[in-house]
């Protein structure tokens, strides 16, 4: 999967959004969205949030978690656990990608949750790149990926794939007693 179809699949996260126009229900596939009322909130896709605002049609509430105390806890949160920990959003990073770079007028202190989301995905990054290391080098059949989200398997599972099918050719020729194969299959 590549991180545009991630992005993709993170635009069905509803978020909360202050119409400024009148609108009766929309009724679409995935569900029925709205009434929309000028000043009263409403919860719709992100999508659906980011062509509105672009429209000049809404103003974007950015989600609870979305909050500089908040992320800041996270942030030490990780730095400090062994293993990942939950994220309050499974597309956190794609959330605040979005929301930072089409309504950042809308979301307080928006410089300083780009620094904090930044740095907590590098932390999570270099804590996955450890454990692929680790699992490697200890020659691993299997691995349990608790608490990570799909952007973060997207960005190690092509890399990741590719070196554990270069290793299990290299086990499987070093093995006495086994034919060698010169090709690649």
């Amino acid at each position: 999967m590549e991180p545009l179809e991630v992005e993709f699949l993170a635009e069905k996260q509803l978020v909360t959004v202050i119409p400024n126009f009148s609108l009766d229900k929309i009724y679409l596939i995935t569900g029925d969205l709205g009434p929309f009322n000028p000043g009263l909130p409403v919860d719709v896709p992100l999508w659906l949030a980011i062509n509105l605002k672009q429209r000049q049609k809404c103003r974007i509430i950015a989600p609870d978690w979305m909050d500089v105390d908040k992320l800041e806890q996270i942030k030490e949160r990780e730095r400090k656990e062994e293993t990942f920990t939950p994220m309050a959003s499974p597309h956190y990073m794609e959330l605040t990608k979005l929301l930072l770079n089409h309504a950042s007028d809308n979301i307080p202190k928006a410089d300083e949750i780009r620094t904090l989301i930044k740095d907590t995905w590098d932390t999570r990054i270099a804590k996955l790149r450890l454990s692929v290391d680790n699992f490697v080098k200890q020659q691993e059949a299997h691995a349990k990926l608790d608490n990570l989200t799909l952007m973060e398997i997207n960005t190690i599972g092509t890399f990741l794939t590719k070196s554990l099918n270069e290793m299990h050719k290299l086990c499987t020729n070093l093995q006495p007693g086994e034919r060698t194969q010169s090709q690649d299959y």
